[in-house]
């Protein structure tokens, strides 16, 4: 009797397990995960079938086939493309709507800049400046073409312009006498000896230089990293990347655990294998956020475009008092160096103009004075992008983790058991590794040929450098002009499309990448 017992609890202990066992190998759970993806249930298991079909996946027994798996694998890479958009979105952003308020800010400060001066030079001067508003209109043509990629001097350029007003002034001043277009060249020549204008060039030149350099370079830096950030985002999945997201994402579903997420250093082994290249931009990255961020303290204090622009009515103003003032000195000196002039036929009196001239100037008060580019001030722009700046910093090196915090990715960190570790439920022991291509050799999860590093990415790396070096130089004051552009072209072809514009006609715009 205790025998035949003994017999029916070893066969109800039997039964229980096998039915244990048989519950367990359903694929139920894989057939209603796999069919939310969207895929079709035709062919597809409802039982765990033997695996040596499986390429990536542990080939024990199995819940998928080899349409699954191949299914599965392009899946896999769909969703790190994803989840590096994702992760690299924001930053994306900030690139793109702070260089677009930026451009806007800089281009509404030179059109109200040249309104602010059209409009009090017309009510101070009348007439005389009408007729010779070309020469103003000139002076801020060539500023927005500097501004928006033009190759020029800003040195020369504003060179150029006291010495065409003092050529049209020396005539108003006087026109008792006629002058040849020789005469008038000669007359420019004395413009730094005579310093007719007073100390006002000087200055003015000095800060319009610096505070343009810094304005432009800083734009082409947002311009720049909004490039960079969206090409590396754009991520090459190598098929050694592809077999280990499979394996972390998908080879669960394979086991039957659709459920269960990877472990949390499994999935940052495979991530930085899979980003190992984007890791190597960190260094230069940093250094480039370094750059634009000394910059920007420029654009708040000594280069401040804003509080350059602003005033230039009344110092080009102030030049001109100058020059009335010192006109009798300013002439006879010129008369000893480049002769007498013959004197004029209709034998005009200065008496009038003098008249004119000695209309003292009165700026814009607050309230006249037009509104504040872009609706905002510069001083709050900087501040705002500054910060951006700031936490854009090490990006590309901490993206694995930042990819892997996602909840849909890692599993919770509270119960290390209970995650998927690349062949089963459990532990993860293989510690992590480092970031960048070197740190890759002993991967445990990534064949990596650290012997071979992305093309791609060097080219951002140089596209970087390049623009670090423009800042640095914009930093202290100082522009930076290729011989060859193309040159640059050849090296870094971000640069290159910047170059060429995306559209016909943005040429212009976008060609100072590399000026």
């Amino acid at each position: 009797m205790l025998r035949v017992r003994a017999l029916l609890c070893a066969f109800s202990a039997l039964s229980l397990s096998l039915g244990a066992d048989l519950k367990a190998r359903s694929c139920a759970e894989v057939r209603q995960a796999y069919g939310a993806k969207g895929f079709s249930l035709l062919n597809i298991p409802h039982q765990e079938i033997s695996g040596e079909h499986l390429r990536i996946c542990p080939q024990g027994y199995t819940c998928c086939t080899s349409d699954m798996e191949d299914k599965l694998s392009q899946q896999s890479k769909l969703e790190f493309e994803n989840l590096v958009d994702e992760a690299s979105h924001a930053l994306r952003t900030t690139f793109m709507s702070k260089h677009k308020k930026f451009d806007e800010f800089f281009l509404e400060l030179l059109e109200n800049t040249e309104k602010s001066l059209n409009d009090m030079f017309v009510r101070t001067y009348g007439k005389l400046y009408m007729q010779n508003a070309d020469v103003f209109q000139d002076l801020f043509a060539e500023l927005k073409r500097y501004y928006t990629g033009g190759n020029i001097n800003l040195e020369e350029m504003l060179n150029d312009f006291w010495a065409r007003l003092l050529e049209r002034m020396f005539k108003l001043l006087n026109s008792q006498y006629q002058f040849s277009d020789d005469y008038l060249e000669c007359v420019s020549k004395y413009t730094d000896q005579l310093k007719p204008f007073g100390d006002v060039p000087r200055k003015l030149k000095a800060q319009v230089t610096r505070a343009f350099i810094a304005a432009r370079t800083f734009v082409q830096g947002l311009m720049v990293g909004r490039e960079v950030a969206n090409r590396v985002s754009k991520v090459s999945v190598i098929p050694p990347c592809v077999r280990a997201l499979t394996r972390m994402l998908y080879c669960p579903y394979c086991r039957g655990l659709p459920n269960t997420k990877p472990c949390g250093n499994y999935c940052l082994n495979v991530m930085k294998g899979c980003l190992a290249n984007q890791a190597d931009l960190d260094p230069e990255w940093n250094l480039f956020i370094d750059a634009m961020l000394l910059v920007a303290e420029r654009l708040e204090g000594p280069f401040n475009i804003e509080a350059v622009m602003e005033p230039i009515d009344v110092k080009i103003s102030e030049a001109i008092m100058n020059m009335q003032d010192n006109s009798v000195q300013v002439s006879s000196k010129v008369f000893q160096g480049c002769g007498q002039p013959k004197p004029s036929s209709t034998g005009r009196s200065t008496r009038g103009i003098s008249d004119v001239f000695n209309a003292r100037f009165r700026p814009y008060s607050p309230e006249e004075r037009p509104t504040t580019a872009a609706g905002t001030s510069l001083e709050r722009l900087v501040v705002d992008i500054k910060e951006k700046l700031k936490q854009s910093k090490k990006f590309w090196s901490t993206l694995p983790d930042g990819i892997c915090k996602e909840d849909k990715v890692m599993a919770s960190t509270a119960n290390e058991e209970q995650c998927w570790n690349g062949h089963a439920k459990g532990r993860y022991f293989p510690e992590v590794s480092k970031d960048g291509l070197a740190n890759q050799m002993n991967n445990p999860e990534v064949e990596v040929d650290i012997t071979r590093p992305d093309t791609f990415i060097r080219q951002q790396i140089m596209a970087l450098r390049v623009m670090t070096n423009k800042l640095k130089n914009a930093y202290n004051g100082n522009d930076i002009y290729f011989q060859d552009s193309s040159d640059v072209v050849q090296l870094v072809p971000i640069i290159a499309e910047i170059h060429c514009g995306k559209k016909a006609g943005q040429r212009g715009r976008y060609e100072f990448a590399f000026k």
